[in-house]
């Protein structure tokens, strides 16, 4: 079994008399500094000269400067811009200031794992992840809980690093429901695997197709929108409650039938295989390669994706549909 830490085996004043730098403003930058600065540790944010961001980490109250001089003045560093710019970033802005006795960090392991990014001897190198996009790691800590987090330690200069990292969630709140112990191999392949196979790629697949086969069926995209998309949600919902056994205990006998005996024919054995190939890209490096390379070239195929996807009539008839939902947008009508 994995090893789980909780508030009880953390110390928030090992994180006293240190400066944490958080890079980076985006949902999950947001989250950590407020988190951290409202836990009462000393917080600075940096960012590039002339952020749209840097006005609204002033209006928050919390410091803010370039990344060179948060980097610079900072104990911690905490790298949370996307993966595709981590290393510009870490190569101009931070490695110049990483002197032996510093803690780099991240919340994803992309850029280590994959040798992207290598720090000097002397330096910590650690990883707290929570498990949840980063309002979530924000409204949750507000209201007294936390967002579970992952935790590993890649590099153990000072013999502290794993301590360190662990104060470090239980500032962003995570420690209150339990940060497990993991490698950076682990989070980084499980993640990519996760987010292609079923949680965006797998699932918003899934959802094309079945919407796809209504509308060639000649039913309606109103119809189709609310069996394929919209109802998503609610039953995602039960399962993260409850398990399987509580969605499957709310909805019709009739459902559930339909749900043991016809959904392993649009799930069958060579749907498992392709995720075995997708998992095996992951593990050789195939994608981070492919993604590296479509960067360098500027995004083309991923911005033309973008646009195929956005263009889509799912996405015309989801716009319309949830104008009736008016909790969806309170105030507009």
């Amino acid at each position: 079994m994995a090893k789980i830490f909780y508030d009880s085996d953390t110390d928030l004043s090992l994180l006293k008399g240190k400066k944490v730098g958080v890079i980076g403003f985006g949902s999950q930058g947001h989250a950590h500094a407020l988190n951290l600065h409202d836990s009462g540790v000393e917080v600075a944010v940096g960012l590039y000269p002339g952020s749209k961001s840097w006005s609204a980490v002033q209006a928050s109250g919390l410091k803010v400067g370039t990344v060179d001089d948060v980097s610079r003045d900072s104990d911690i560093i905490m790298i949370l811009v996307p993966d595709q710019v981590q290393k510009q970033v870490y190569d101009d802005h931070i490695a110049p200031y990483l002197t032996p006795g510093k803690t780099l960090m991240f919340a994803h392991g992309f850029n280590i794992h994959f040798g992207r990014i290598q720090a000097p001897e002397g330096v910590d190198v650690s990883m707290i992840a929570p498990k949840g996009p980063g309002h979530l790691v924000r409204r949750v800590y507000t209201e007294g809980g936390g967002v579970p987090g992952l935790v590993a330690i890649h590099q153990d200069a000072s013999e502290t690093a794993l301590q360190t990292a662990l104060a470090y969630g239980k500032g962003i709140g995570a420690a209150r429901s339990g940060i497990l112990m993991t490698t950076f191999l682990e989070e980084t392949e499980t993640d990519l695997f996760g987010e292609q196979a079923i949680l965006c790629g797998g699932l918003t697949q899934m959802i094309l197709n079945a919407f796809e086969t209504l509308i060639e069926a000649g039913y309606q995209p109103e119809s189709a929108y609310f069996e394929t998309f919209h109802e998503v949600k609610l039953i995602v919902d039960l399962m993260y409650e409850g398990g399987m056994a509580k969605m499957r205990d709310s909805i019709s006998d009739t459902a559930e039938y339909g749900d043991y005996t016809r959904g392993p024919r649009v799930s069958p054995p060579s749907q498992k295989a392709e995720m075995k190939k997708i998992l095996e890209e992951i593990q050789s490096g195939q994608f981070a390669r492919e993604w590296i390379l479509e960067n360098q070239a500027g995004q083309p195929h991923f911005r033309a994706l973008r646009r195929r996807g956005a263009e889509h009539m799912i996405e015309q008839v989801g716009g319309e549909v949830r104008k009736m939902m008016g909790w969806l947008n309170p105030g507009k009508k």
